[in-house]
């Protein structure tokens, strides 16, 4: 059952509403990583354990679409490093927005992730981030046992 907050969000995007491109707009200006102040889904992103203190980090991530396949070389001579195989169309752009974010960020631990917009080019997904090593978080109960390990 989506919260109205969701739901108000999901109808901005399906509707492709003037103030969602605005934000867009902006987005695509901005770096791949972003860090904001407060999530734009609140409510999302506290059921991913989102809370307004110390140590709590959210950031918006922007993956590039692309296509699966590549086409081989025609003509020409044929590099060593074709690039051709390995590419994982079962891995979701959300996941690749998680690893990506994992990578930047090694000392935070990420606690998930929500899928914001997406155009032809990019799509935007918001990351809650804790820090392990931060008094507030080793403080709050419910924080530590997610962010550290026992």
């Amino acid at each position: 059952m989506l919260s109205n907050q969701d739901a108000a969000w999901l109808k901005l995007w399906r509707e492709n509403s003037p103030e969602i491109r605005k934000r867009a707009i902006q987005w695509r200006k901005q770096n791949a990583f972003t860090r904001i102040d407060k999530p734009s889904r609140i409510q999302k992103a506290r059921r991913l354990g989102y809370k307004a203190k110390q140590g709590m980090v959210s950031i918006r991530v922007r993956v590039g679409t692309g296509g699966m396949r590549r086409q081989r070389p025609v003509a020409g001579r044929r590099q060593k490093h074709l690039g051709v195989n390995h590419m994982k169309a079962e891995v979701n752009m959300k996941q690749v927005a998680d690893r990506r974010v994992a990578e930047k960020y090694k000392n935070l631990k990420l606690l998930g992730s929500y899928f914001l917009y997406k155009d032809g080019f990019h799509y935007w997904f918001e990351a809650i981030l804790a820090d392990k090593a931060h008094p507030r978080i080793a403080k709050d109960k419910e924080l530590r046992k997610r962010v550290i390990p026992a």
